[in-house]
């Protein structure tokens, strides 16, 4: 069945194939969407420093202003991965012009095909579950600062929690993001097989007692 990680509490819209088999031949079904909850961007790194200051990068904006950041933040003292990447002043000019949300046709037409990509100059849309984090990001940023998202953002919008550590160069450290499940996705799909699992010795156990 195919999954969309925005429908199950994280700030994502990330659709992935998953194939659970089972020895007996049960089906596994899917897990219920939890249709209540829609986290955007802004809902998952608003606390997290602009780093404008270098100083920034280990302290927090703020406390926690929802619950998805509360959990995220539980048993992290300090931030870890929250290094911006160095853009040249044309680049960061560039990226100033395009709004929240916005992408390559909010530029000027000469502006428009400097990246011979169609996601180039891409910004995440605040009011909204952001879209695919891969493990690139040269293409897509910040909704509000002129640049990429740091490694840090890109955890906290795949539902990494803040004391989760990636090592490594810093490509590495995008690429270890975004080539991973969605923690809180696997937890939900873990769940699902593990009542499946309990279930199935339950009626086992029954079935031993009434033989």
């Amino acid at each position: 069945f195919i999954l969309d990680s925005s429908h199950y509490g994280i700030p994502q819209k990330r659709k992935r194939f998953f194939l659970v088999g089972t020895k007996n031949g049960k089906k596994i079904y899917p897990p219920e969407p939890i249709e209540d909850i829609k986290l955007t961007v802004k809902d998952a790194i608003s606390d997290l420093p602009s780093l404008e200051n270098k100083d920034e990068s280990k302290m927090y904006l703020s406390q926690p202003k929802n619950k998805y950041q509360k959990k995220l933040r539980a048993n992290s003292s300090a931030l870890h991965n929250h290094w911006k990447v160095i853009h040249t002043e044309k680049t960061k000019k560039i990226i100033s012009m395009v709004p929240d949300g916005g992408n390559y046709k909010n530029l000027p037409p000469y502006l428009r095909n400097t990246r011979k990509v169609h996601i180039a100059w891409t910004r995440m849309n605040s009011k909204e579950p952001c879209f695919t984090i891969d493990a690139g990001h040269n293409h897509h940023f910040h909704y509000k600062h002129n640049r990429v998202p740091t490694v840090r953002e890109c955890a906290r919008i795949q539902s990494f929690p803040d004391n989760f550590i990636f090592y490594g160069k810093k490509t590495s450290q995008y690429q270890q993001v975004g080539n991973a499940v969605p923690p809180i996705l696997a937890e939900v799909l873990a769940k699902k097989i593990k009542e499946k699992i309990n279930g199935l010795r339950s009626r086992k156990t029954i079935q031993m007692y009434n033989n």
